[in-house]
């Protein structure tokens, strides 16, 4: 069953990574990443659940945060074309 779970996964990456080689915006793509990287959660936990390793739940937590924490990266460069000066423009407000 879980041999069939992580088919099922790998599939769905597959096609993934289509979606962003071929994706016709910059944002189709980034979203094609984020969901990505959500599936390799998917795949860590499934594999750690099936090997009866629950470190490997540790793994895919601290995965799951670089993967939104990277997306909410990429957003803001793509926005502001900066990452973090942290300083305010006058035309901000």
């Amino acid at each position: 069953m879980f041999i069939a779970g992580i088919l099922a996964l790998l599939v769905t990456m597959a096609l993934t990574l289509w979606r962003t080689l071929l994706g016709p915006t910059l944002f189709d793509r980034l979203l094609a990443v984020n969901s990505f990287g959500t599936k390799t959660v998917l795949l860590i936990a499934v594999y750690g659940f099936m090997t009866g390793r629950p470190d490997f739940l540790d793994i895919a937590l601290v995965y799951a945060l670089i993967n939104f924490v990277g997306t909410i990266a990429v957003l803001k460069f793509f926005e502001y074309d900066d990452l973090g000066s942290g300083k305010y423009q006058e035309d901000d407000f």
